[in-house]
């Protein structure tokens, strides 16, 4: 989608940035689709199926905004964050690794599947490059705000996840394959 000038800037033409709208509309909608665990502040979201497919839609300039713009949407107050919520708040309070953790997974993502082709290889990165990254800077965050011990963390905010994130990420590598042949990189 990254279209090169002689001068070395991006250009995006409207339908690149039609696609980058609508993948920010979708990464908003897939706030509310939530389900809140009673033991955590994390919940069961299809936030990491969306950050999945724009990293391996778009290139990594293109992920990047859209990511971006979906948080700043978020910090101003609109509510496009897990749960249906907004404002700044969220990003201190102990989810918001998790938020920049998409932005850093969806570019890492997007790097990785500009560079490697195959979906069976890029299906095995966002399992094993992806939802690690995602865990480690929610986690990260998560410490920092409750001072709560790495164990308990793992227990409570990775373990239940990984196999809905799992089938997540198998999800995310079907519907970019249908949908890569109509939105080419």
């Amino acid at each position: 989608m990254e279209n090169g000038r002689k001068d070395g800037k991006r250009n995006w033409e409207a339908k690149d940035l039609t696609v980058m709208g609508l993948l920010a509309a979708l990464m908003c909608a897939s706030a509310y689709i939530t389900i809140p665990l009673p033991f955590t502040e994390v919940g069961i979201t299809a936030q990491t199926l969306m950050v999945n497919l724009i990293g391996m839609l778009l290139g990594p300039a293109e992920t990047a905004a859209v990511v971006l713009v979906w948080m700043l949407l978020g910090m101003v107050g609109v509510p496009v964050f897990s749960g249906g919520v907004g404002g700044a708040a969220r990003l201190a309070g102990p989810t918001g690794g998790y938020i920049v953790g998409f932005l850093v997974a969806a570019v890492l993502i997007s790097l990785f599947c500009q560079r490697v082709r195959g979906l069976g290889k890029q299906t095995a990165f966002l399992i094993a490059v992806g939802i690690p990254v995602v865990y480690f800077c929610g986690m990260s965050w998560t410490k920092i705000t409750t001072g709560l011990p790495w164990s308990v963390l793992v227990v409570r905010d990775a373990l239940p996840f990984v196999p809905l994130d799992v089938v997540k990420c198998f999800a995310a590598a079907a519907l970019a394959k249908a949908l890569r042949r109509v939105i080419p990189r």
